[in-house]
């Protein structure tokens, strides 16, 4: 895109903001807010991609130019991340909730028994816990936490040795519980679901059996789930295995198996996220009208999506990559100023 052009849109995405009175700010936990640069390259070339006169909307996943358009993803992605060259990468569909059964389908049956490890920290390692529990006998490695706020201490841990795999969430969205280690599982195979911090840090990829991870926080919009899988894992999935969910399929027909998303492509230490902040106003279980109030005021002016999670309430603050400083800053000036009117 030539500078003028782009700066023209710009200009235009600008004038669209003013005229709505606002400019806004989008905090939601997911689908997220997208870097404008970003969403102006895709408006440009949503009728017209590289010139060749039709949308990828429209595009074959089977043609050249889609497959131009995956390696690049794959190759961009293993620059990041430094993947060693024995992990697949697969773009694959149904999000991380999907992958909850993807996963045991998988991995569960590598060991006899059918067992496996999850350390539930959260509201999204619980629903994975009980995802798998449909495909074989699941260990709770501690007690649900009364509010979620901790990491256990992996020395507390009473793990399987049986277990297939160890299964964990690097940050958990609903309760803004973050994992600030890799835990060291004395060479078992170490299963994270890293939808919301995924790409916001550097991560030893090789410490991993698989990392999988939906998009819709960091690094795209929603529709595709990337998954990074070893290869001598590959070929042990369940007989009761979808096949579209088989890694070793997907991975031997490079994730166009089936018709991609083309568009998309014992000292307890509170462990907050980096990437999701939940809190209340008034108390700690909250003032219903003062958080209303708050929700309010933010939203006039242009904050959007801080509600809290339903399943508990309050405010919540997402602060994915494209979320800027400058945007941060505003809200917690906002915060202080409304602490400060009702003391």
């Amino acid at each position: 895109m030539s500078d003028q052009r782009s700066e023209a849109l710009s200009r235009s995405w600008d004038i669209v903001a003013m005229e709505a009175g606002r400019q806004i700010i989008n905090f939601g936990a997911g689908p997220a807010k997208l870097p404008r640069s970003v969403m102006i390259e895709a408006q440009k070339e949503f009728v017209d991609y590289r010139g060749l006169g039709f949308s990828v909307l429209e595009m074959s996943h089977r043609s050249s130019e889609f497959s131009k358009i995956i390696n690049t993803a794959e190759n961009f992605l293993r620059d990041l991340l430094n993947i060693p060259e024995n992990y697949k990468v697969l773009f694959l569909q149904g999000g991380g909730t999907g992958q909850f059964s993807a996963v045991p389908l998988n991995l569960i049956g590598l060991k006899d028994g059918r067992y496996a490890d999850y350390v539930v920290t959260g509201a999204w390692s619980a629903k994975a816990a009980k995802e798998a529990v449909n495909y074989g006998k699941v260990n709770i490695v501690h007690p649900k936490l009364e509010t979620y706020i901790q990491i256990p201490d992996p020395s507390s841990w009473h793990l399987n040795p049986e277990a297939s795999y160890i299964y964990y969430c690097a940050n958990e969205t609903v309760h803004g519980v973050e994992f600030d280690f890799i835990p060291d599982v004395k060479g078992a195979l170490l299963v994270c679901d890293m939808s919301s911090n995924f790409l916001s840090k550097p991560v030893d990829v090789s410490k991993f059996g698989v990392i999988f991870a939906g998009a819709q926080k960091n690094i795209g919009c929603a529709g595709v789930t990337v998954v990074i899988v070893r290869e001598d894992l590959l070929g042990f999935a369940l007989k009761e295995c979808p096949t579209v969910m088989d890694y070793k399929i997907q991975a031997g027909n490079g994730s166009l198996y089936n018709t991609p998303p083309c568009f998309r492509c014992p000292v307890e230490i509170k462990s907050r996220s980096r990437m999701n902040v939940p809190f209340h106003i008034g108390s700690a279980k909250g003032d219903e009208c003062l958080e209303k109030k708050f929700l309010d005021e933010a939203a006039e002016l242009g904050m959007l999506s801080l509600k809290g999670h339903r399943s508990v309430g309050g405010i919540r603050a997402s602060l994915y990559n494209a979320v800027t400083v400058e945007e941060v800053q505003k809200l917690a000036a906002f915060m202080r100023n409304f602490m400060q009117m009702h003391k």
